[in-house]
């Protein structure tokens, strides 16, 4: 099976390790996994702030660039659910991309049909389902039967796990003060479990945890689900 790989912008520019880890998962299940250059951001931050017309640009582009794929894989709900949900309303050919964009996790499990990865994580890790996931894709527990499936992985419950960690995208910056306190809550909830790492599907969520709990000097490292399902006892996620 070839798929193409939408690694997303956020995780292009700072987190590429995610987009490494989730190539070397799908390789190695024996997915060949391309990566179309054009591809850029697929316009969520501007769509949600308002600017439809500034959107249209990046959701032709987005569109040209996977045309020709029957599965465009994304390490990223938020990512996911804008071109599922939100590119029907810029016409039938930006619609039409929806249905082939699966996020990660919808794609090992319904896709692939696995949840053993052969995965290796010896971590006691609780995990984080982003709005975007929960609410828009209904991930349900994908997720978690995945980390469930993780050898070495302690999966620990986190304390009001569906509560926004407050990042919201743009949300950040025009609530600042509501964000911070909602974040400060996350991190907050997750050293209660007493796991060290705080595992999530979007990076973007886990950029605002990860920065809050650095701030709040709390013994917490936020790591992404695809870099979790990389590793294994041969090759470990460093």
């Amino acid at each position: 099976m070839r798929v193409a790989l939408f690694v997303t912008c956020v995780n292009d520019a700072v987190f590429p390790s995610t987009g490494v880890a989730t190539v070397r998962l799908l390789e190695r299940l024996g997915v060949e996994v391309d990566f179309p250059p054009a591809q850029t951001c697929c316009g969520q931050p501007q769509f949600n702030t308002g600017y439809r017309r500034e959107t249209a640009p990046l959701v032709r582009r987005t569109v040209r660039a996977f045309e020709g794929y029957e599965h465009v894989v994304v390490p990223s709900g938020s990512c996911a659910a804008m071109v599922r949900h939100h590119y029907p309303s810029f016409g039938p050919r930006a619609a039409a991309l929806g249905p082939r964009v699966r996020e990660l996790t919808e794609f090992l499990v319904d896709v692939l049909g696995v949840t053993d990865v052969g995965a290796y994580f010896p971590h006691a890790v609780t995990y984080h389902p982003s709005c975007h996931g929960l609410r828009l894709l209904g991930l349900g527990d994908r997720p978690r039967r995945l980390l469930e499936a993780v050898r070495g992985l302690e999966l620990r419950e986190l304390p009001g796990a569906e509560e926004c960690c407050g990042f919201g995208g743009t949300f950040a910056v025009k609530n600042p003060d509501v964000s911070a306190a909602m974040g400060a809550d996350k991190v907050a909830h997750a050293v209660e479990t007493g796991a060290g790492v705080l595992c999530g599907a979007d990076n973007s969520c886990l950029l605002h945890v990860g920065g809050t709990a650095s701030r709040l000097k709390a013994p917490l490292r936020t790591v992404h689900l695809a870099e979790v399902l990389a590793s294994t006892e041969e090759e470990p996620w460093r």
